[in-house]
């Protein structure tokens, strides 16, 4: 049985199963709810052993990950800290989502691009400015009715959709939701069919730690049709600011 099988109780069950995994992969030792700390260190410099072996221990483990500084164009090395028995795991209580809907498992068509090719994404904590991300091709699908032409970008081999529609911040995550492309083969230079299966789009990190800096939604990816499949908001425990 294919994962985008639409046969409703195949599907369904697929589905349920799918859910099941998210609630459990969030609260993961190293998991969504599980990043208590991001720190970054000087452009340039590197991250001081001491700092690596003070930050774990315990429920603590840590890892470490690099990006391009904005201002200098130098490289940058950070530090994680996750703890897997956080206050935000304590506190989590589920994540709300549409039921189930064939309607919003949408066929599409897959077309690269030119080697190289990088698009501008907005990150939610860089005050405005942009970080190019690869994106291989575009992807062309019918909406709600309206022809779009998809930015994906490459998420370690794997075509992450990042989309706004609007139910963002009024139903569902307010700064728009990710969406895993399922193709064959997977191969970016290749054309051909592609599957959004709506109902799996879902909070992206940053909706559930402070400590992540997400991409948010381009203008070729926000959809005008309000897209009440998958994933809304994570919920908590009353007393848990988050």
């Amino acid at each position: 049985m294919s994962d985008f099988d639409t046969d409703s109780a195949a599907a369904q069950a697929a589905h349920a199963e799918w859910r099941r995994w998210r609630n459990a992969s969030v609260v993961a030792p190293q998991g969504n709810l599980a990043l208590i700390e991001t720190r970054w260190y000087d452009p340039g410099a590197e991250i001081p052993p001491a700092d690596l072996e003070e930050a774990a221990g315990g429920t603590i483990s840590v890892t470490t990950l690099s990006r391009t500084d904005l201002d200098t164009g130098l490289p940058q090395q950070g530090l994680r800290r996750w703890d897997s028995a956080s206050e935000a795991i304590r506190a989590f209580e589920g994540i709300d989502c549409y039921e189930y809907d064939a309607a919003w498992v949408v066929s599409g068509f897959y077309e690269p691009g030119e080697a190289g090719r990088t698009v501008a994404f907005e990150h939610l904590r860089d005050n405005g400015r942009t970080r190019d991300l690869a994106v291989p091709g575009v992807i062309t699908a019918t909406i709600g009715g309206t022809e779009y032409r998809l930015n994906a970008f490459d998420d370690g081999g794997v075509l992450l959709l990042v989309f706004g529609d609007p139910t963002n911040g009024i139903e569902s995550y307010a700064s728009g939701r990710f969406l895993f492309v399922e193709r064959a083969p997977e191969d970016f230079g290749s054309a051909g069919p592609v599957t959004l299966d709506f109902n799996r789009a879902f909070v992206p990190p940053c909706g559930f730690s402070t400590q992540y800096n997400c991409p948010l939604p381009p203008a070729s990816n926000r959809i005008a049709a309000p897209v009440r499949a998958g994933e809304r908001v994570p919920r908590f425990a009353a007393s848990f600011a988050h």
